[in-house]
């Protein structure tokens, strides 16, 4: 079903008219970062630590808030230096025990971790070595490491610190640092990277340090962040996106006090590295020194994305659209049980700081409408109702419904395709013997009551189908047009549904409702 984003303009924000608008430089952004990295490694000796914060690959939430950012700029940022850097990559034991979710991919930090070293191998980068931080002999994380070591890859292991970070002595000592391996580098610029969040950079990189010092090499440690943009204003909705993305870490941005005591001038930080910065800043002092200590937390970053924004009305617009997709996404894992109350109410705060609600998001509106049409059709028929909706590059919204034959999310994904093909609305790109076929398999053959197709069923379908449609083999061309797409579901979709959309790049939200009355669902 085809609709026209004017069919449902609600209030007068047009926070999705960005679409195709370019809010950001790649280039000017690699020149001017590699520049300033380059810059920032002479002054310490030409020797580097740079921890790099946020995604070092796919970074889809600044691909989001900033149109036009490269998901794999920082990758092409390591390329350019290539001849210049090592990348070292950390893991906290702690996330590798605990089986932690990364959930933009759907899979366990250590799965990551692998991901990440093939992913740099693709680039043709890779890491010298994996740290393992806070170990302490957990059986998983043995395995994990047995696993790297077969392959060849090198495995160090730094144990927790008693008084960290706020005791000093003891971590600038024999018995802190000095108690960790070390990892010898060759390149004067040594990224250190992780999977996520808490995973120990920041002490690999001072644990480095400490041990250069101690054999008279000099060396030094800048931050590599992209989010908050430190020069723009503290409430700018690139930063207000970025409390939304830290919501559940009860992250908040400020201005950085010791900036504008030192420089007397306004940069922007976020709580956690204003409140560490003292005790960095006497830790940086015991391990190299008074002369060689930054003045500020944004004194030690290294980050020149903001330089690169060359159309603040589309980022503006663009990440506050980010808002709202946190709004959803917290409210469903609040259903799930993933989230507490305090983060969805600290999202509707940041909603109602930029003055938006949840029907800003356009295609909100229009799948709840089909969910409506859905169960119009289905009046007497027991079960869930679910409508969903997509807005395609050309700014026109397509929406599905969920039937016997297939989930809301297969509808609007085969009805969006046939539109970007140019194919009739009544035609079916899946012959009904095909569906009926696999609905018998799963009937008869794996034991299921759930008949009708999830995506990831329906995307193998069509892909047989294309063999000998030429119809369906034009529609699924079409299927990589869907990236960055942005889509609203009126329920939460099953796996077989999510696993299907991440693989086609789509900016899914939902409303936190279930789409079956089943307690496990498949």
């Amino acid at each position: 079903m085809l609709l026209t984003l004017q069919n449902f303009a609600g209030p007068a924000v047009r926070h999705e008219g960005t679409v195709n608008r370019v809010g950001f430089d790649n280039e000017k952004y690699l020149q001017e970062q590699s520049e300033y990295i380059i810059e920032r490694a002479g002054r310490f000796g030409n020797k580097l630590y740079l921890e790099f914060g946020g995604k070092i690959v796919f970074d889809y939430h600044a691909a989001r808030i900033l149109p036009g950012f490269d998901p794999n700029v920082k990758m092409r940022l390591l390329q350019r230096l290539q001849d210049k850097t090592d990348i070292i990559l950390c893991i906290h034991a702690g996330d590798i025990e605990r089986k932690k979710i990364r959930a933009d991919f759907g899979i366990t930090y250590d799965a990551d971790a692998l991901k990440l070293i093939d992913d740099l191998r693709a680039w043709d980068l890779d890491a010298c070595a994996v740290v393992i931080t806070r170990y302490d002999d957990q059986p998983a994380v043995k395995q994990f490491m047995s696993r790297l070591e077969r392959r060849n890859i090198k495995v160090f292991t730094h144990r927790a610190i008693a008084g960290y970070p706020a005791n000093v002595d003891v971590i600038a000592s024999s018995e802190g640092y000095g108690a960790n391996s070390y990892i010898e580098t060759r390149h004067p610029i040594v990224v250190v990277t992780a999977p996520g969040p808490g995973s120990g950079k920041m002490a690999t990189c001072l644990s480095q340090i400490y041990h250069d010092h101690q054999r008279g090499t000099p060396s030094g440690y800048a931050k590599f962040e992209t989010f908050p943009i430190w020069n723009l204003p503290v409430d700018h909705p690139v930063n207000v996106a970025y409390e939304a993305a830290t919501a559940d870490l009860a992250d908040f941005n400020l201005v950085d006090p010791f900036h504008l005591q030192a420089f007397g001038k306004t940069a922007v930080n976020y709580n956690r590295d204003v409140e560490v910065f003292p005790v960095l800043k006497r830790l940086i002092e015991k391990i190299m020194g008074p002369d060689a200590v930054y003045q500020s937390p944004t004194d030690m970053g290294v980050n020149r994305a903001g330089f690169a924004i060359v159309d603040d009305e589309a980022v503006r617009e663009a990440a506050t659209q980010e808002v709202i997709r946190r709004y959803f996404r917290y409210n469903c894992e609040y259903a799930l049980g993933l989230a507490d109350k305090d983060t969805v109410e600290r999202t509707e705060r940041l909603m109602a700081k930029l003055g938006v609600r949840p029907d800003d998001r356009k295609i909100v509106q229009p799948a709840r409408l089909a969910a409506e049409e859905a169960e119009a059709k289905g009046k007497g028929n027991e079960g869930v109702f679910c409508g969903a909706a997509i807005r395609l590059r050309d700014d026109a919204v397509v929406t599905g419904k969920n039937s016997p034959l297939m989930h809301a999310a297969s509808s609007v994904i085969l009805n969006a395709i046939k539109q970007l093909a140019s194919l009739p609305d009544a035609m079916h790109l899946l012959p009904p013997n095909i569906v009926e076929s696999i609905g018998s398999m799963k009937r008869e053959i794996l034991n299921t009551d759930k008949l009708s197709l999830n995506l990831d069923e329906t995307l193998i379908a069509l892909s047989i189908s294309a063999t000998a449609n030429p119809a369906a083999k034009l529609a699924v061309e079409n299927l990589k047009e869907l990236r960055g797409c942005e889509m609203h579901m009126t329920h939460m979709p099953t796996p077989g549904d999510e696993a299907g959309l991440r693989k086609l790049g789509v900016n899914l939200t939902s409303n936190p409702v279930f789409s079956s009355k089943s307690l496990f669902v498949t």
